[in-house]
Parts: C-alpha cells; sequence; structure tokens
C-alpha cells in the first residue's frame, strides 16, 4: 500500500499533479474539501455537524474531518493506496492522521512538497482567477494572505514528516511532465 500526502501553498500544482498521481499508481484521492462536501451533500451525522459549522463560519473541527477521512478509507479497502491533499494542514491533524493511520496498520509513505516561489504562486493564481470563478483567485492581497496563512500554519508539518524521514522536496517549477517526472522520482527512492 502505498499513501501519499501531496504538499504545497495555494498555486502550487497540487491539483494537477494529484490526477497524475492518481493515474500512474491507482491512488484513492482523498481532498478534505471534496469529502467535506459529499458529506454534507450526502446528509450523514458528520456532515450534519460540518454544516453546523460552516453556517456559523466556523472551520471544521480536526476529530470531524479525522472521521471523514477514516470512514473513506474503510470504504475503499482494497485500494492500493490513498492520495491525502489538502490535508493534513496542521501539525495536530498530522499527528491525528498517523494515530488514525496506525490503528488501521497503515502509515503514510511520503510526504510530497511542491516547491514554488511566492512571486511565481501568485502569478499562477491571478492567471487562474480568470478562469477559475474563485473570487479569491483574482484579490491579490486575498491571495498574500493565504500564501501567508500557509507559510506560518501549514509549512510546519513538513518538518514533523521531515523529523520521520518522509519527507521529499520536488520544484514545482517547469513543464507540468518535468515536475511529475521528479514527484516520481521522489515517491519511488
Amino acid at each position: 500500500m502505498l499513501n501519499l500526502v501531496i504538499f504545497g501553498p495555494p498555486g502550487a500544482g497540487k491539483g494537477t499533479q494529484s490526477e497524475n498521481l492518481i493515474h500512474k499508481y491507482g491512488l484513492i484521492h482523498l481532498s478534505t474539501g471534496d469529502i467535506l462536501r459529499e458529506e454534507v451533500k450526502n446528509q450523514t451525522e458528520l456532515g450534519k455537524k460540518a454544516k453546523q459549522l460552516m453556517d456559523t463560519g466556523k472551520l471544521v473541527p480536526d476529530e470531524i474531518v479525522i472521521g471523514m477521512i477514516h470512514r473513506k478509507i474503510d470504504e475503499n479497502k482494497q485500494a492500493p493506496g490513498f492520495l491525502f491533499d489538502g490535508f493534513p494542514r496542521t501539525v495536530a491533524q498530522a499527528v491525528a492522521l498517523d494515530e488514525m493511520l496506525n490503528h488501521k496498520l497503515m502509515k503514510i509513505d511520503k510526504l510530497i512538497a511542491l516547491e514554488v516561489s511566492e512571486e511565481e504562486l501568485v502569478k499562477r493564481i491571478l492567471k487562474r482567477g480568470k478562469t477559475s470563478g474563485r473570487t479569491d483567485d483574482t484579490d491579490l492581497s486575498k491571495i498574500k494572505t493565504r500564501v501567508q496563512e500557509y507559510e506560518e500554519k501549514t509549512k510546519p508539518v513538513m518538518e514533523y514528516y521531515k523529523k520521520q524521514g518522509k519527507f521529499r522536496s520536488v520544484s514545482g517549477l517547469g513543464e507540468i511532465e518535468q515536475i511529475f517526472q521528479g514527484i516520481c522520482k521522489a515517491v519511488e527512492v
């Protein structure tokens, strides 16, 4: 079983590279945003709790998100592995994920971090904003806030996985296929 975390700031190319990884390795894509929307839509118990919180503008607590991931893994027991996208975002989430996976006799094999300069990220997100329909992709101050949020709250997750020997850095610059080859090399080392 191969379990990967795709990691990087907004605009680094995680979505594009996730698709490539899913196809090459047959992984189940676990995007917390997608899972959350599906749980809410299906009106599951966890989805109802999450919707109540989201409707009041609050973040969904880690234990609810972990519960949703737990269920998705149980629904896909025959999968050759999982690709975690957008999670974990904090060290506390990484610890909770490791504990949950440990109970299932599973582990994260590698965290693949796409490295891209802030200048390039801003350029990419603004370009994406022309077609994404997301207002936060067209507002420079919101983009900078998202990148800063990543630097302060999410980047420490890299250190957590570095200490476990699971961190792999890949340049997120260049052609999509070239970047993907770098990712595959990092996965297979």
